[in-house]
């Protein structure tokens, strides 16, 4: 094969990609020097560390060299060798698609990008992928990434009402990541996690928002009409409810990162008009280390 055959086969197998694909992985690029996969305790053969043993274990599972040594006893854990599956949601609600400015994604876009290039990342670290409600099994590889991409492409308009995940089944002790505005009622947010935390899901929420909804920069007389039929409000002087609203704002994000640690998920915030690269590196060292 003659270099210019191989650039020509490049280039074509480059434009096959779907765009969205091609900008997560360019994000995902940027954060994969540096981060490492994460350990679980499993049925490996490498060892992980020390933890005292707790009653009703299989006596067996003590290490009685490492015992030994104390007056308590210990169990040896091992690291997880088993792919692990985490399952990814985005928010393709009629308000993802807002964005302030021509230069800046929209909201959706971002969380797309987000999802795809974390994905990516998790791959790498050989974890397993999946798509909360999709009826493709979770998989690995350049082929469960390509399907995701195609997967998120042509659901950008399907689920234009939809801005909270539908309860789908998952296992037990599974993980999942679900980026959106989180703009929905508080009580319903709380409702919808609640059902994942019931079966002992850990989860990490990713509140995304256009600057504009940060600072509310308008002046004058404005009318701001909702998105997914909410009606409209109208202001005379949107600077005389400014402070109020960045309180509202404040209280809200206040509200989910309280509910979210104490399901014992992370938190974490993002806006568009900031580099992908910030939000997906904290999310991924969340998922991997168990930040919180």
């Amino acid at each position: 094969m003659t270099h210019k055959t191989a650039i020509h086969q490049a280039e074509a197998c480059a434009s096959s990609l779907p765009a969205l694909l091609v900008e997560a992985e360019r994000v995902a690029a940027t954060v994969a020097q540096g981060v490492h996969g994460r350990k679980k305790n499993g049925q490996g053969d490498s060892f992980w560390q020390f933890r005292p043993y707790q009653p009703g274990e299989s006596t067996r599972s003590i290490d009685w060299r490492q015992s030994a040594k104390t007056q308590h006893h210990f169990v040896r854990e091992h690291e997880w060798e088993i792919a692990q599956t985490v399952w990814l949601w985005r928010d393709c609600s009629a308000s993802m698609q807002y964005s302030s400015e021509r230069n800046l994604p929209t909201k959706l876009r971002r969380a797309e990008v987000l999802s795809l290039a974390l994905a990516t990342l998790l791959i790498r670290g050989g974890e397993q992928i999946a798509l909360l409600g999709e009826p493709s099994p979770p998989g690995g590889g350049r082929a469960a990434l390509y399907r995701m991409a195609n997967l998120l492409e042509k659901k950008q308009q399907s689920e234009n009402l939809i801005s909270l995940p539908a309860h789908a089944h998952m296992p037990r002790h599974g993980e999942m990541v679900l980026i959106g505005d989180f703009l929905s009622p508080l009580d319903d947010i709380e409702e919808g996690l609640k059902r994942y935390s019931r079966r002992h899901v850990r989860g990490h929420l990713v509140q995304v928002l256009d600057p504009a909804e940060e600072s509310l920069p308008f002046e004058g007389r404005v009318q701001f009409d909702g998105m997914e039929n909410e009606g409209s409000v109208y202001f005379g002087n949107v600077a005389a409810v400014r402070d109020d609203y960045h309180a509202r704002l404040s209280a809200r994000r206040a509200a989910l990162s309280d509910l979210a640690h104490a399901l014992g998920w992370s938190f974490h915030r993002h806006t568009t008009d900031y580099p992908a690269q910030s939000a997906l590196l904290a999310l991924y060292q969340s998922i991997t280390q168990g930040v919180r």
